[in-house]
Parts: structure tokens; C-alpha cells; sequence
């Protein structure tokens, strides 16, 4: 945690203009402790208002990515498995702009509940796909991967027709940029969000540990455990699809982070998901606060989508586990 406080204080001092410790400290003390530390009112407001929450909303939303890669890396046996790459991302942002742009349900409706009903109907329509494609027990896993696949380019075509049907242009550049991954706009409100329900889905995911830990050896040895293998699963694919859903309704589509993060971790702690759990969640929230700082900085005076940062990452990553994944079978 001493790391993650440390990165935290990173994320709140670099940026367009770098800000000293010292003042960040202050900053905080005087907002947290009531301390009455003299500190410039611009310094104060962007320390409080917008590196603080942008820190803590790419910390949750780097966690919840990492521990929702690791659950459906176990559930699925695929080292491939993860939000991004089996359309979940895809179909939460398809539901947060339908939302935002369509006015569903006259105001009722918030963004992330749309994200959770499109995550879900992106899942349920990749495992038909899979299901209908037939194939041995075995190449299921592969089949759900590739129809992932399918299903996110379903999706962001769906995202893009109704980006071009209901909006403007403004709309339009403002929705693409945040597609892409966009936490300008986090604030204390977008905090209050993120911080329950990271907190919660990944307590409730490190409940089913030992079921994971079984479930890594097939549904079939699961089961031979005693371990309810449908309601499992179920409440697990649930949890990861929501925390993914309410991540993406708040900051955009962000891949490769469960992807990227649980593989690394595994090499560190093994794959005992009692500690993979935790130190994926920990090193999720690490990697997307330094993504976040890197894409603040690496362009003067401009601001990259964290996406971007993270493909760049992933990308690479992505080709080598998949040879590595090749090579083994």
C-alpha cells in the first residue's frame, strides 16, 4: 500500500506543470487534516479537484481490470481471457452512449447501469457464438476468444452508427476521445462511484479464491470439490462484468490491463489466486496511474487517451503471450 500511496503522490504531482511534494502534501493535509498551510489557490484546486480524483479513479479502474482479467483468465482456462478482448468493454461502452445520446429511459437510466446491461448482452452474445460454433470441450475456450472478438467489432460499429445518428460534432469528438479512454473529466462524484464498487467486487472476488484456484483445472474438477460450479461461475462473470461496466462508464474502453497485469503478476506470486488476486489489483492500480501520468506528459501541452498508453503496452504483450500460449500447446 506504501507503493500505491507513493504512486498516488506521483499521479498528483506530474503533469502539464509539475507540482513540488511538498505543496501536494500540504494540499491534502489541509483538506484532510484541517491543517491551514499556506498554499496557492490554483495549486490547491488542481491538486484537490483534478489530480487526486483522476489518481484514485485510474487506481480502481486499474484494479478492477486487472482482477477481472485474472477471474475470466481461471474461469475460461484461456491465458488470452480478459474484458477487452471478449467484448465486455465493447458492449459497456455500446450501453453508457446510448444512454448519454438516446436519453433511454428519460433521465432514469444512468450511464453505468446502461454499461452493466451492455457488458452483459455482449457476454451472453459472445458465449452463443462460441456455443453455436460447436467444436470439442477443448477449443471452446478458443472459440469464446475469437468470438470476443467478433462481438467487439459488433459493438464499436454499433457505438459508432449511434455516435453518427444522435450526435453533433462536438458530441461526436468528445465521445471518441472518451471512448479511447478519457478521465479529464473525473471528479469527486465520478470517486464516490469507483471507490465502492472496486472495493466490494474485488473483496467478493477474493471470497471465490479457492473456487478459482480449482477452477483453473477444469469446471469438471471444480465440481468434483464440491464447488457449485453454474452459480460460481455465475456470480463471478457478474461481478467482473459489472465492475467492468461501471470502470468503462466512468473513463472509457481501457484494454489490455487484465490482460497485461495478471501475466506479470503470476511470474512474481505464482498463481495462488489468495495472493494473485491482491497483487493484481495492486499492480492494475499502479500501471494505469503511471499510463495515466505518461499520457499527460509524453506530448507538451497535449493530453493522449489512456488507452493509447496501455495499447502500446498491451499490444507488444499481447503477441508475445499468445506465441508463448502457441508454443506450449
Amino acid at each position: 500500500m506504501g507503493l500505491l500511496s507513493f504512486t498516488i503522490l506521483l499521479g498528483i504531482s506530474l503533469g502539464e506543470t509539475v507540482i513540488p511534494f511538498k505543496i501536494v502534501l500540504k494540499t491534502l493535509s489541509n483538506h484532510l487534516f484541517y491543517y491551514d498551510y499556506k498554499v496557492d489557490v490554483l495549486d490547491a484546486g488542481i491538486i484537490w479537484n483534478y489530480r487526486l480524483t483522476r489518481s484514485i479513479v485510474s487506481a480502481c479502474c486499474g484494479a478492477c481490470l486487472a482482477v477481472s482479467g485474472v477471474v475470466l483468465q481461471a474461469l475460461l482456462r484461456n491465458a488470452l481471457a480478459e474484458p477487452y478482448l471478449l467484448g465486455i468493454s465493447a458492449g459497456a461502452s455500446a450501453g453508457a452512449v446510448i444512454v448519454a445520446l438516446t436519453g433511454l429511459g428519460g433521465g432514469l437510466i444512468s450511464m453505468s447501469f446502461g454499461a452493466f446491461i451492455g457488458a452483459i448482452i455482449a457476454f451472453v452474445f459472445v458465449i452463443i457464438i462460441a456455443i453455436a460454433a460447436g467444436g470439442s470441450r477443448s477449443s471452446i475456450t478458443t472459440q469464446i476468444i475469437l468470438a470476443g472478438i467478433a462481438g467487439s467489432q459488433l459493438f464499436n460499429a454499433l457505438t459508432s452508427l449511434i455516435i453518427a445518428k444522435s450526435a453533433n460534432a462536438e458530441q461526436a469528438r468528445g465521445i471518441m476521445f472518451w471512448l479511447l479512454g478519457n478521465l479529464s473529466g473525473v471528479r469527486w462524484p465520478d470517486v464516490w462511484l469507483a471507490v465502492p464498487v472496486a472495493i466490494s467486487g474485488i473483496l467478493i472476488c477474493l471470497y471465490f479464491y479457492r473456487a478459482l484456484d480449482a477452477f483453473s483445472f477444469g469446471a469438471d474438477s471444480a465440481a468434483s470439490l464440491g464447488i457449485a460450479v453454474r452459480r460460481t461461475q455465475t456470480i463471478l462473470v457478474m461481478i467482473t462484468t459489472g465492475i467492468t461496466a461501471v470502470m468503462v462508464s466512468i473513463v472509457g474502453a481501457i484494454g489490455f490491463v487484465g490482460l497485461v497485469i495478471p501475466h506479470a503478476v503470476r511470474m512474481l506470486v505464482g498463481t495462488q489466486h489468495k495472493y494473485l488476486l491482491p497483487a493484481s489489483a495492486l499492480a492494475g492500480a499502479i500501471f494505469l496511474i503511471i499510463a495515466d501520468i505518461i499520457s499527460r506528459t509524453i506530448i507538451s501541452g497535449q493530453t493522449l487517451p489512456i488507452g493509447v498508453v496501455t495499447a502500446l503496452v498491451g499490444a507488444p504483450a499481447f503477441s508475445l503471450i499468445l506465441i508463448r500460449s502457441r508454443k506450449s500447446g
